[in-house]
């Protein structure tokens, strides 16, 4: 069973940085996705970033140039670097993972697309 444990997040004010990791516990494919997700209260689970085991990357508009995903492979490791926070980018955020499976670069940011879930981390920025 894949674990994904992730780590990082907390409060800032806006304008500032945090750090999101994810440690996923195995890669059962050599084709995946990894993504960040998050979730405010009373909306929808949405996609923030995706890269696929080729190293292909997809934003969500509203975090397009302040928000960077990565990965450290040897270290089976993802991280999202987010800057110049908002207060809307308040939310619990989650890492997902799904392998195997091809999709098209219209799914990447799509939950029902992804299998396994960490256990979510808050992220609150102040105004």
């Amino acid at each position: 069973q894949v674990q994904l444990v992730e780590s990082g997040g907390g409060s800032v004010e806006s304008g500032g940085s945090l750090r999101l990791s994810c440690a996923v516990s195995e890669y059962t494919y050599s084709r995946y996705y990894i993504g960040w997700f998050r979730q405010a209260p009373g909306k929808e689970r949405e996609g923030v970033a995706t890269i696929d085991s080729n190293g292909r990357t997809k934003y969500a508009d509203s975090v397009k140039g302040r928000f960077t995903i990565s990965q450290d492979n040897a270290k089976n490791t993802l991280a999202l670097q987010m800057n110049s926070l908002k207060p809307e980018d308040t939310a619990m955020y989650y890492c997902a993972a799904a392998f195997g499976t091809y999709y098209s670069f219209g799914w990447y940011l799509d939950p029902a697309a992804f299998a396994y879930w960490s256990q979510g981390t808050q992220v609150t920025v102040s105004s």
